[in-house]
């Protein structure tokens, strides 16, 4: 998708009705068959990574004043308002925001996937749409009806916004644009938004009586009428009116400057917010002393307003409410209730009531103030519990402590500090419970049969998943990843990681502690894939640890998020050591380097077949040969030896083996990634099957995000399904660029050296390839396991029957070919995660 986002052109008195703008009569016909519309598209599941792509480009628009999207929204707004509004809009729209929320209210990033909660258990649960939802939206607050349809698309429902005939069309211009912004068409699909008055009965009639929910914004009118219209069994979820207040201790009643923020609470957005102060509570039984604060606080908010001024004067009905409640409480001053403190302009009125009963104000910079003793405050606010929402309360941290406590007795579900009361945070519940559980159904499914064990998500039996397409940017390298390391807001970077250097020098990649999660459960549920069981195996960490490197850490991450038993052990030279835990813990599953596992298995042979309980291998980092796994099941005892993930340092794992992928076979993460394949020399997708670079795409990363990153790796797509029953794509490791060194002139693969020597001669130990410099001629060196090593003339003939660039190149004197044996120690490894060099390059 471009830079700017591509939408439709709406026309007055028009309707959206699927992406498409209809007219009144087209409208009511397709009103009839809105139930059948929604069974059918509910069929279709809704990634929630759809949900977050597009909006993330439309917010990207509206935060672009410069943008087509900008000047059409802001024609619908008054001039002062447009930047405000627009810019709330964006906000709420970016990845991270709305990440935020999928994870604080649904638990993750891919909420709509049956997936195991505890892994131990072949349980997998779901949040799943209510179905057809209908958002009856206000008509002052422009942002409330396309937010509350994008909260709506992110628990995957059929939505219907309701608007007033009166209202401009910015809320179907900014869902049509979000619509287009999807090029899968799920999006478009699922949102319909129709302007009439709520005077047509039969309009809302054939609205509401088919919802499987309904959102109503307004007060009780409108909530009552949406409750009589909705069928039995229907949700109404009520974003109905609310009053909010302050409460002061007397220490925080003295304060000049809480008093001046709460001034500043009071004049914002003048009192039209739910969460605006109507009321200001002092802790006091005292009458006189509530009339020395209103008399200060009415000080403090006349300079505060004149700093101010009102961004809306009151109409004609609002002043005549504002001016009755004013005289009514003059008139109660000669009764001793009440005292009254009033600009002579009438810009702000302060009104002292000695009576603590809550009552609402006319707004428009009128406040109550009421004493409120605290011992009193849950008995005195209770009976308005289901109108209560923002609290203040200006006082020490023990104050705090306890009135919240007490004001969330009394009903109250929102407590902030004077002065912020009309602020939030990003993921905040509102009203007192989270939006998307409202608009969701937890659903569950309990499988008895054995064979599910290994099925991490149910969805990936069902269909491949829906993957975004490749973003138009250009190919991302190492170097470019470091590079913009600099720039990277310090809010991501909370978790810093090295790279083994097995490939060059090491490098460093960072995480926010949320992306960290996400990636470490995605790969827990790759695992379960692979045949681990959390709920049996007894599992031993030896992967490499300290020096900043990632393995032993994620996986001990992994293993957490599974439940599983597990022996956080990590690689060391001691292997006696290592071989005596695993016994004497009664391991029976084993992570690591194979170049490691090799290690330690042969060094404490007699151990281990002594013992025999090792029956899993999870390997990462590098593969076993063939011949390694024949020596591992055959003299040790291992039933399952396979890869614990495909990944890197930079991106995270990336993909995972099932028991029917064999070799360097895996199933691509795409819950964290997409995957390009392109030619080996030019910047284009290869062939169904044929062989490439592989480019990754990060989807869930919000500081370091990577796209279209070439992360080195050569591969190829798997055609077909895979025996397992999953439909998520799978790919075959082919090795990496560096597996390619160039000596003689020619260019030498160290996988095919690998291969001939094991096809050939049955070989099962290491290899490694030394080049050096000589005095006419390069040198490379052939090292071998002297335990496994044949001759070096058996050596030789193999190389020159299988690799014809080795032969070649030593029959033109262009290379010396030298063959050497060694003990497995003395083989050059990286020295953070240990892992093998295939190739020394000496020169």
């Amino acid at each position: 998708m471009t830079a700017s986002v591509l939408h439709p052109v709406s026309r007055p008195g028009l309707h959206l009705w699927q992406g498409e703008f209809v007219d009144e009569a087209e409208a009511g016909r397709r009103l009839a068959d809105l139930p059948e519309l929604a069974a059918r598209v509910l069929t279709r599941p809704l990634p929630t990574e759809v949900v977050l792509g597009a909006c993330a480009l439309v917010g990207r628009d509206l935060a672009d004043p410069a943008s087509a999207l900008y000047g059409r929204l802001a024609g619908h707004l008054p001039a002062g308002e447009a930047p405000v509004v627009l810019a709330e809009l964006a906000g709420m729209l970016t990845r991270e925001v709305l990440e935020r929320k999928l994870r604080r209210e649904l638990g993750g990033l891919r909420p709509e996937r049956l997936t195991r909660p505890d892994a131990r258990e072949t349980v997998y649960e779901a949040w799943a749409p209510v179905g057809l939802l209908v958002h009856i939206a206000p008509g002052n607050a422009a942002a409330v009806a396309p937010l509350s349809v994008v909260e709506g698309l992110l628990a995957g429902n059929v939505n219907v916004l309701k608007t007033s005939s009166s209202d401009s069309a910015l809320a179907l211009d900014l869902l049509a644009a979000i619509g287009a912004a999807d090029r899968c068409g799920l999006l478009a699909e699922r949102v319909i938004a129709l302007r009439f008055p709520s005077s047509r009965r039969a309009w809302l009639e054939a609205l509401c009586g088919q919802a499987d929910a309904i959102a109503v914004w307004g007060g009780e009118d409108a909530v009552r009428a949406a409750g009589e219209l909705a069928p039995s069994g229907c949700r109404v979820v009520e974003w109905g009116h609310r009053i909010s207040f302050a409460y002061l201790t007397r220490r925080a009643a003295s304060d000049d400057g809480v008093l001046d923020a709460l001034a500043e609470d009071v004049c914002r957005l003048e009192q039209q917010a739910c969460s605006s102060p109507q009321v200001v509570y002092l802790d006091t039984e005292d009458t006189d002393e509530l009339s020395g604060f209103a008399g200060r606080f009415a000080e403090r908010l006349a300079k505060v307003s004149a700093e101010r001024p009102a961004s809306a004067p009151p109409g004609p009905a609002e002043q005549a409410e504002i001016t009755t409640v004013q005289q009514l409480a003059r008139l109660e001053q000669h009764l001793g209730l009440t005292r009254v403190f009033a600009a002579e302009d009438g810009s702000w009125r302060v009104l002292a009531d000695t009576r603590p009963a809550l009552d609402a104000s006319p707004l428009y910079r009128t406040v109550w103030v009421k004493p409120l003793p605290r011992h009193a405050v849950t008995a005195t606010l209770r009976p308005m519990r289901r109108y209560l929402q923002t609290a203040a309360v200006g006082g020490d941290r023990a104050d705090v402590a306890a009135l919240s406590r007490a004001l969330f007795a009394a009903g109250v579900t929102r407590v902030t500090p004077v002065g912020s009361m009309l602020d939030g945070y990003e993921g905040e519940p509102h009203d007192g419970v989270y939006a998307l559980q409202r608009y969701s159904r937890r659903v569950s499914v309990r499988a008895a049969d054995a064979g599910f064990r290994t099925v991490a998500c149910l969805d990936d039996l069902v269909a491949p998943p829906v993957l975004p397409t490749a973003p138009d940017a250009p190919l991302l390298g190492k170097e470019g990843v470091q590079h913009a390391l600099a720039a990277l807001d310090p809010r991501h970077a909370q978790l810093y990681f090295r790279s083994g250097g097995s490939t060059g020098a090491p490098a460093l990649s960072v995480f926010t502690c949320d992306d960290y999660d996400n990636q470490m459960r995605a790969a827990a549920d790759g695992l379960l894939t692979a045949g681990f069981d959390p709920a049996r195996d007894r599992a031993a960490n030896l992967f490499y640890c300290g020096g900043m490197y990632g393995s032993f850490i994620s996986f001990f991450s992994i293993l957490e998020r599974l439940n599983a038993t597990q022996l956080p052990i990590a690689a060391g030279p001691d292997h006696a050591a290592v071989a005596e835990a695993l016994v004497t813990h009664r391991a029976d599953t084993v992570f690591g380097m194979p170049s490691y596992l090799w290690q330690l298995f042969h060094a404490e042979a007699d151990r281990f077949r002594s013992y025999g309980g090792i029956r899993k291998v999870f390997y990462g980092g590098e593969h076993f040969t063939a011949e390694q796994r024949r020596v591992l099941t055959d003299e040790f005892g291992v039933e399952v030896i396979r890869s614990a993930a495909y990944g890197s340092t930079d991106l995270g794992p990336l993909g995972y083996q099932c028991a029917s992928c064999g070799g360097s076979v895996h199933h691509v993460l795409t819950d964290l990634h997409t995957l390009e394949i392109l030619d080996p020399h030019e910047d284009r997708p290869v062939a169904p099957g044929e062989p490439g670079r592989l480019v990754f795409t990060s989807l869930a990363r919000s500081g370091q995000r990577l796209e279209r990153y070439e992360i080195g790796d050569l591969g190829r797509a798997v055609q077909g399904p895979c025996p397992c029953g999953s439909h998520v794509p799978r790919l075959e490791l082919l090795g990496r660029y560096g597996d390619v060194v160039r000596v003689g002139t020619y260019f030498v693969n160290y996988r095919r050296v690998v291969r001939a020597l094991e096809e050939r001669l049955g070989y099962h130990g290491e290899v490694q390839l030394v080049v050096a410099p000589g005095a006419g001629r390069e040198r490379l060196t052939v090292r071998l396991d002297e335990q496994y090593a044949p001759g070096p003339e058996a050596v030789r003939g193999a190389l020159a029957a299988e690799v014809a660039e080795l032969a070649a190149a030593e029959t033109e004197g262009l290379l010396s070919l030298a063959v050497q044996t060694a003990r497995r120690e003395e083989f050059e490894r990286t020295a953070t995660s240990g892992k093998l060099r295939t190739v020394v390059d000496l020169r």
